[in-house]
């Protein structure tokens, strides 16, 4: 999906206009919202593993679309393309629920954020096969561009693959919608969601206009690769302390010190001295994965696929939004009004979590070999 998207920008950049050139990617954040409800009905009609490899199979099908924008179909192709990837983006994030279900109830967050944390490898890995893929396309006779597209093709159809081994049944529904009292469910998604939504945005408001805010200081191309690495690196690298935390004091303190981390990050960024961006961003990454794993974990409690998938869905809803909306306010009161937007939607939040009541544990159902497997 990194690849596509970058490519993608690009493509259209030459074919269009540079000033329509994030058009796919928001099809694809908006395909990764749509997608993430779908493969929770899914999830409730079929099984999880079963939905999940619809979800891979659709993102084949829009690779294709893409590689076929890229060779010389009409570009609308391209938009195509990049809305189903995004349904298979959604199949690959909802993953990690899959490996809640798979282990046991002190293991649950710990499995879920070693989803997280081996998402890393395609974040990084996938641009570095950029230059390999297009030398690849060339050889071929195929436009450069379309080597990028190849490469997702093959990396969406190795999951289709990995998963064709995983037999569906019938106990691998995944819907505990009588485990828990109707009203406690309810609760628990609605801090769950909140948490989830308010540190999803708040990261990308702010990451977004980051690179306009560290020119102003005069940083170049390099010192601005230091700090989004730095950034990438707090919202990866530690997800297994995170989850191993987790598993051992719940949810809540993880996200309350995601919420409490997120506004000092925000304040910090806002300040006068330039230099703190990297420790800054960092802190912010690390946020944002206390906010998410600590959602994560509390929602898996409530056992519903597809209140899991409306959230998701919900987060991704708020990440196009964010990512619209923060440049436009950043030209209008610099990071000082994004930070104090993103400082009112964190403090009134962190109280609610303070005072809520924690959720006890719910067991989860036997879980089958399929999702052993498959997580």
């Amino acid at each position: 999906m990194g690849v596509a998207s970058a490519v993608s920008t690009v493509l259209i950049a030459g074919q269009l206009s540079p000033a329509v050139a994030g058009l796919p990617n928001t099809a694809g954040v908006l395909g990764t919202a749509i997608g993430a409800v779908v493969i929770g009905r899914l999830t409730t009609w079929v099984g999880r593993a079963q939905a999940l490899r619809l979800g891979y199979a659709v993102a084949v099908a829009g690779a294709a679309l893409t590689v076929l924008a890229a060779v010389g179909a009409p570009v609308v192709l391209l938009f195509a393309g990049m809305l189903l990837l995004g349904a298979g983006n959604a199949a690959a994030l909802l993953s990690r629920y899959a490996a809640a279900d798979a282990a046991t109830p002190a293991r649950r967050a710990a499995a879920m954020s070693t989803v997280v944390w081996a998402s890393t490898a395609g974040a990084v890995g996938g641009p570095l096969l950029l230059g390999l893929a297009q030398d690849t396309a060339q050889s071929a006779g195929l436009p450069p561009l379309s080597g990028a597209f190849l490469l997702t093709i093959a990396a969406a159809f190795a999951a289709v693959l990995t998963s064709s081994w995983i037999r569906p049944t019938k106990a691998g529904r995944v819907d505990r919608q009588e485990v828990e009292p109707r009203q406690a469910v309810r609760s628990t998604t609605l801090l769950a969601a909140a948490v989830m939504l308010v540190g999803h945005l708040v990261m990308v408001a702010l990451t977004t206009s980051v690179p306009v805010h560290a020119h102003h200081y005069g940083h170049g191309l390099g010192a601005l690769g230091l700090m989004l690495s730095a950034h990438s690196l707090g919202m990866f690298a530690f997800a297994p302390v995170t989850g191993w935390w987790i598993d051992r004091s719940g949810p809540r303190p993880a996200m309350l010190a995601g919420l409490v981390t997120i506004t000092a990050s925000a304040l910090v960024i806002a300040g006068p001295a330039g230099m703190t961006f990297a420790p800054a961003l960092f802190l912010l990454g690390y946020g944002w994965n206390l906010c998410y794993l600590g959602g994560s974990a509390l929602l898996s409690r409530a056992g519903q696929a597809r209140l899991e998938s409306k959230v998701e869905a919900w987060v991704w809803a708020v990440a196009a939004l964010a990512t619209a909306a923060s440049t436009w306010l950043f030209a209008e009161g610099g990071f000082a009004l994004l930070s104090g937007i993103s400082v009112v939607l964190a403090l009134p939040l962190l109280v609610v979590v303070a005072r809520s009541r924690s959720v006890p544990p719910v067991e989860p159902l036997q879980c089958p070999q399929e999702l052993s497997s498959l997580a």
